[in-house]
């Protein structure tokens, strides 16, 4: 099971520690969702799904002050009796001394949050979702070609990281070569990265590493990108008959999403990179609703109709 470690929620959602005194070094977070406890501080712990971040905003914070103290300090110890990852006080709530003193006898942390509780939660679901999505590392080049994310695959050596390098030069950004980490994170969203330690640099055989970013700048790279288009390229093979029109879109899978993708055979004087480009481009086009294949198709049997009207 994917997990994130606790301190680097809190690092990322810019947390205030309210229990310094609990190490939370060796707490992980499993769940993407955030449950806010209104139920639970009601008495009902049925169906509790105490593996999340429980959030305690406004509503549930005027609720515990209308308790008496020996109210609270049974929800209190009720609720921190659960293995919980953490709980968060938004708006900048205090929590008080009562449920701070339990929390640490429990071993629970507690944080404070500046920001609203919706906020908080969609921006903490948000983050999560991502971090705990299926994942896995694939052999091929990400490249952000006007706003489509293009995972170039093909066998090594073919030519993908020269397509890339091309690409770049002609204004489009490098997400990652050689190695695609994708994550899934919802059924119809892909999004791949590069792994840390090759992050912005390019493999060209004959030459060596580049690093992109030192020699274009920070407009030609980019940190993760949502994947739209499979290019696959392979040699060309003058035995097999390849799509001449691209009426009926071929897919691919990865991690269960299905993936337009085009196979490009190679032959010397191909220009990889403009293929490419004119590839989003046409992808972009047809999410638009216009098919030139179709448009073709149509403006043929018309052509058709009049030469048969004619007879």
């Amino acid at each position: 099971m994917e997990s994130v470690k606790l301190s680097t929620f809190v690092k990322k959602m810019n947390l205030v520690n309210l229990t310094p005194q609990i190490d939370i070094s060796k707490i992980r977070v499993t769940q993407s969702d955030v449950n806010r406890p209104a139920l639970q501080l009601s008495g009902y712990y049925d169906h509790f799904d105490h593996e999340r971040i429980q959030v305690i905003g406004f509503v549930e914070y005027t609720f515990l002050e209308k308790m008496s103290s020996e109210d609270k300090l049974k929800n209190f110890e009720l609720l921190l009796s659960y293995e919980i990852p953490c709980v968060v006080f938004s708006r900048d709530l205090e929590p008080g001394e009562e449920f701070l003193k339990c929390a640490r006898e429990k071993g629970i942390p507690v944080f404070n949050s500046s920001k609203t509780t919706s906020a908080f939660m969609a921006e903490a679901i948000r983050w999560l979702n991502v971090q705990l999505a299926p994942c896995i590392s694939i052999h091929g080049v990400l490249v952000d070609v006007y706003g489509e994310g293009l995972l170039i695959m093909g066998e090594s050596g073919i030519g993908k990281s020269e397509a890339a390098l091309e690409l770049v030069k002609r204004g489009h950004r490098l997400v990652s070569d050689d190695v695609v980490e994708i994550r899934r994170v919802s059924d119809d969203t892909l999004i791949g990265c590069a792994p840390n330690m090759t992050k912005h640099f390019i493999e060209l055989r004959g030459v060596g590493i580049v690093d992109i970013k030192a020699l274009y700048g920070v407009q030609s790279v980019k940190e993760t990108q949502g994947i739209n288009l499979v290019i696959k390229l392979e040699e060309w093979d003058r035995e097999k008959e390849y799509d001449r029109m691209g009426i009926e879109d071929e897919y691919t899978e990865i991690l269960g999403n299905k993936l337009v993708c085009h196979s490009i055979p190679i032959r010397p004087g191909r220009n990889l990179a403009i293929i490419c480009e004119l590839a989003a481009v046409n992808y972009r086009q047809k999410q638009m609703g216009y098919n030139a294949a179709q448009e073709l198709t149509r403006r043929l049997q018309q052509s058709l109709m009049a030469e048969k009207e004619e007879e």
